[in-house]
């Protein structure tokens, strides 16, 4: 990055800042906090074991230093300055789950970053339906990245003395590590006229949990089949392993005839429902996990990065969603700074290509352009431009 560019970033941000009121995290003098300046020469100086004393007031510091890129810790500590974990001296932490499109199966390297995000979005409907359905969290705060992702960070009491071993387990359920079909099947006896000994029938859940994601995909295929002509229901249950033509058959008719089992989730039905359940909970598991990095929520001194903040990487806005608006929240809108949309800049393209920003879209092949300035800081922060002379 030239020192022309650097130096217009860097005072570009700080303008941003200078005009912005940014709301700590809870607690936020227990915590450490850290931030990449911007620095000449390749490579980034990580400056952290900050804490909230050393920096000053927070808007004050973001306006003094126009950081280009801000943290703050999981953590709370008795003493967040001191400079080994051991010496700050551990109280508690939130816990953090962070979404990186990079990481999702579901993305390429073909992808538009537009859609890269639309797949993130998908997968943290995925991650807050286990954090909201299955554990019950209340206290939630959800944060576009600023980049490629979102933060959710979880402040219920419950969680907060959580150690890295506790917060594992947590991370296997949500991504399905592990996960044993039969410990999810529930046994009830059942006495019936003329039997001598009572039967012991298994059933999958039919509401929340994994058994629960498992019970809603074997209705879903087996409401299908039910409605399909025999012979092509036939043929579709014999896709299944271990599924033969008699097995096929009498799945069909059990779909016929006794549906409502199916429902009830009573696997003792007929040995197909069990075996396609649990082919079933392969299929499931690799849809429906959340496909988190795992590092970061077994982490309990993680630093993430500050909402409100800009990214340095981006020059977007780390910006809190509200849960009851992630539905219709477009980063490549609503995270855009207003700071950066009042008026066109000069920059020299290195990387040409389309950028899909503020509702519009940029094909802009390589060498001098003049574009409104959150395009131009975009390129610029993403390595694609240098700032040109105006």
């Amino acid at each position: 990055m030239h020192e022309r560019t650097q130096a217009y970033l860097r005072g570009r941000f700080g303008d941003h800042y200078r005009n912005q009121s940014i709301d700590p995290p809870p607690g936020a003098n227990e915590r450490e906090w850290g931030y990449v300046p911007w620095t000449e020469g390749p490579g980034e100086t990580y400056s952290r074991h900050n804490a909230m004393i050393d920096l000053g007031a927070l808007e004050d510091f973001l306006a003094r230093e126009r950081p280009k890129h801000v943290y703050f810790s999981a953590g709370r500590y008795d003493n967040p300055g001191a400079t080994t974990m051991n010496e700050k001296g551990w109280r508690r932490s939130g816990l953090i789950f962070d979404l990186d499109a990079d990481h999702l199966p579901s993305t390429t390297p073909e992808d538009s970053y537009a859609e890269m995000l639309a797949d993130c979005k998908d997968a943290l409907f995925r991650l807050l339906d286990f954090l909201e359905r299955d554990f019950g969290f209340e206290e939630m705060q959800i944060v576009f990245s600023g980049s490629r992702g979102y933060h959710v960070h979880v402040r219920d009491e419950g969680i907060q003395r959580l150690d890295s071993d506790a917060r594992r387990e947590i991370v296997d359920y949500v991504r399905g590590i592990g996960l044993e079909f039969d410990e999810l099947v529930e046994e009830e006896t059942v006495a019936g006229l003329g039997r001598k000994t009572p039967a012991e029938n298994r059933y999958l859940p039919t509401e929340g949990g994994w058994g629960g994601r498992i019970h809603d995909k074997l209705v879903s295929v087996l409401s299908e089949v039910r409605d399909l002509p025999e012979e092509e229901a036939l043929e579709r249950l014999q896709e299944y392993d271990g599924i033969g033509e008699g097995r096929a058959q009498a799945a069909y008719n059990l779909t016929q005839e006794r549906f409502v089992e199916i429902e009830r989730g009573n696997l003792s039905a007929h040995a197909v429902f069990a075996q396609l359940a649990r082919q079933f909970a392969t299929e499931v598991v690799a849809e429906e996990n959340a496909q988190i990095d795992e590092p970061v929520s077994t982490d309990t001194n993680r630093l993430i990065r500050l909402p409100g903040s800009l990214h340095g990487g981006s020059g977007l806005a780390v910006r809190r969603v509200p849960r009851e608006e992630i539905d219709d929240f477009d980063p490549l809108v609503d995270a855009v700074p207003e700071t950066f949309t009042n008026h066109e800049i000069t920059v020299e393209v290195t990387d040409g290509g389309t950028v899909e920003l503020g509702g519009d879209s940029f094909t802009l092949e390589e060498g001098v352009h003049t574009v409104p300035e959150y395009v131009g800081v975009f390129l610029m922060t993403r390595g694609r431009a240098e700032k040109g002379e105006e």
